[in-house]
């Protein structure tokens, strides 16, 4: 019997092409950083740290100390002030990044639906921002926080380690408290949203990049197709079946 739903955020509730909103991220990030630091040396000092953060296996250790860790380490710069900077620009300067993404409407309604269900809902996103981040972005997808009550929102606050680690899947599953085969994920990146699902033996929903695209491995999805199409599954009880895992195609 299905428990949960772990919906991954960038292209899947939210329309989000990472080579269009990274750009302008930098841009405005790198200029907000220009009283602390050179903009392009800031935005290295960015990449080598996220890279740190990434590839960390340390589940000792949080997402956001392990960055601020190796920013400090880097650059001796007290992060606890650096943090309090930055988190202004997430209340402001970041806000103008809403006009490069998409809303998608079918993702209110997906969540809505699968609450009323009793289903756990998961925003399953790569635990790489402050929570503050993650919440404007599930605003501009029309699921703002104070309107939506989500189990459970990775951030790099709460998490300890990234996708595509299966160490990342396994803490959801903990905090909430259910079985891997009691769990649907759904997601758009093939590499960090379906092959570790499959690894834990999750139901997967793979969304591809267009209608022409068949999965890699057929065997590693339950289903795919677009959101509409999951949205359609979802009404007809399709997420009620899943205690017999079985593939369905964008038909």
């Amino acid at each position: 019997m299905l428990q949960a739903v772990l919906f991954d955020l960038d292209n899947t509730l939210l329309g989000n092409h990472m080579d269009t909103f990274m750009p302008h991220y930098f841009a405005l990030l790198g200029d907000y950083a220009r009283p602390i630091m050179e903009k392009e040396r800031f935005l290295q000092e960015l990449m080598v740290c996220t890279k740190a953060t990434m590839e960390s296996t340390d589940t000792a250790v949080s997402n956001r100390d392990i960055f601020w860790q190796t920013f400090q380490a880097r650059n001796q710069i007290d992060p606890n002030e650096l943090e309090q900077f930055f988190d202004k620009f997430y209340q402001t300067d970041f806000w103008q990044l809403q006009s490069v993404v998409q809303y998608r409407p079918e993702a209110a309604t997906l969540v809505k639906a699968c609450q009323e269900m009793g289903l756990q809902v998961v925003i399953a996103t790569n635990p790489l921002f402050p929570r503050r981040a993650v919440e404007a972005r599930l605003a501009w997808a029309g699921l703002p926080v104070d309107t939506y009550t989500f189990d459970l929102v990775t951030t790099y606050d709460n998490m300890h380690s990234t996708k595509p680690h299966l160490s990342y899947y396994q803490e959801i599953l903990q905090a909430i408290n259910c079985p891997p085969e009691e769990a649907l994920m759904v997601g758009d990146d093939w590499d960090w949203d379906m092959l570790p699902a499959a690894a834990l033996k999750m139901h997967r929903y793979w969304l591809p990049p267009d209608e022409t695209t068949s999965p890699p491995d057929s065997a590693a999805v339950t289903a795919y197709g677009s959101l509409t199409h999951f949205a359609d599954l979802v009404q007809s009880g399709w997420l009620a079946q899943l205690a017999e895992p079985t593939q369905q195609s964008m038909d």
